[in-house]
């Protein structure tokens, strides 16, 4: 039975990742690897790919602000009463629950151009959905969650009584934090950040919703993608796919490098 039980899952992993994989490749140099070249050097393409990158360094720098101070919060402070945590932790892992075209919806729906905080915006020069800021938000909403969830273990684990000794000592937060805390949290927040960049990279629904696609306006890498698909360009939504799909494996293998440093400085120690 374990024989089969393995046999099965190698065959399924070839049918849901090898196979499609193999079938992005071929696609992708259909043509040879001068039009694969082509595709990705287009005018479109290369602002897509730039779009891209502006969303993931915002969302990740966002996401590491905003995620290190409520996870702080949420395993050391006492801003958070103890009898909301559990509703905090509910409104969370809200992203995990719900698509991510619900939460671009929720986004036009409260700052679309015939909303009120939409038009306030618009008439003060700061356009929110179908722009960059409505697509960072889209992305921060889908991927806020990665940070705090590697993070709040760690701190629980970690304890209070290292921090407590240093502020015995006379050292400030600023220099507990820096001295005692950061060391032991910096491999979670790697963690954090190599999954933030892997899921901002690779969103596609709430994006798609709150952008408009436009074409060298608001469009992502995967939206460039779904749009060369319908529009039956083959090579280019291949060529686009096999760009991400080698970030993803990119990400993977970041990964592995931040765990291999991990278990490495954990045996030293």
């Amino acid at each position: 039975m374990r024989k089969l039980f393995i046999t099965v899952t190698v065959l399924l992993f070839f049918v849901i990742l090898i196979l499609p994989f193999a079938s992005i490749v071929i696609g992708a140099f259909e043509g040879g690897f001068g039009p694969f070249i082509q595709s990705l050097g287009r005018p479109e393409a290369l602002h897509a790919l730039a779009v891209t990158g502006i969303i993931t360094a915002i969302v990740l720098v966002l996401n590491t602000v905003i995620g290190l101070l409520l996870s702080l919060e949420i395993a050391r402070g006492t801003w958070i009463a103890k009898w909301i945590r559990p509703f905090v932790n509910a409104v969370l892992d809200l992203p995990f629950a719900v698509s991510p075209i619900i939460g671009g919806l929720m986004i036009i729906l409260l700052f679309g151009p015939n909303t009120l905080l939409g038009a306030f915006f618009e008439q003060n020069g700061f356009k929110i959905v179908f722009a960059l800021p409505g697509m960072v938000m889209a992305t921060v909403f889908v991927t806020f969650p990665f940070m705090i969830r590697e993070l709040v273990p760690v701190l629980s684990e970690l304890g209070t009584s290292q921090e407590e000794a240093s502020a015995t000592l006379g050292a400030g937060p600023v220099r507990t934090f820096f001295r005692i805390t950061w060391p032991a949290i910096r491999g979670a927040v790697g963690y954090g950040l190599v999954l933030t960049a892997a899921r901002s990279i690779g969103e596609f629904g709430a994006v798609l919703v709150v952008s408009g696609n436009i074409m060298n306006q608001t469009q992502t890498a995967t939206t460039l993608v779904y749009q060369d698909s319908t529009d039956f360009n083959e090579i280019a939504a291949n060529s686009m796919a096999l760009l991400l799909a080698l970030a993803s494996v990119a990400v993977l293998l970041a990964l592995e490098w931040i765990k291999l440093r991990k278990e490495v400085g954990g045996h030293v120690h």
